[in-house]
């Protein structure tokens, strides 16, 4: 297969309460059903703060501030890498819903291994939680 290059990915780590919002990705999505926190693909000309308000009020009908990039990870896949930015997030109005996502919940940290994570969002949490 051809590698088809790098993809720029941003995600959100929402935290209230001790409690991080995920998201479970669509059936139909490429790794279907595989947990990560909310987010996406940052389009040609956007700022990842930009690409991460505009991925997570699509996908759960919330307005969030962007705060400071907190980690990077870059995860070779068969056809292509996904370089993911994680940043510190928090909500700033309105209440999250499965707009474009399968489910969403919110987990403490140490139930993430009840979730089986994307590949990326998985070696991201381990650096997070000092555990890779």
């Amino acid at each position: 297969m051809q590698l088809v290059g790098t993809i720029r990915v941003v995600a959100a780590v929402i935290e209230q309460d001790g409690r991080y919002l995920i998201t479970q990705r669509r059936a139909s999505a490429v790794l279907p059903l595989l947990w990560e926190f909310p987010g996406g693909r940052v389009e040609e000309g956007e700022t990842d703060a930009v690409a991460l308000k505009r991925e997570v009020s699509h996908r759960l009908g919330v307005e969030i501030e962007v705060g400071q990039l907190i980690s990077f990870v870059s995860h070779p896949y068969e056809r292509y890498t996904v370089d993911l930015y994680l940043y510190e997030c928090s909500i700033q109005s309105g209440e999250p819903a499965p707009l474009a996502v399968n489910e969403f919940r919110w987990v403490t940290s140490a139930e993430f291994d009840r979730y089986p994570f994307t590949p990326a969002d998985e070696a991201t949490m381990n650096k997070l939680l000092g555990v890779g």
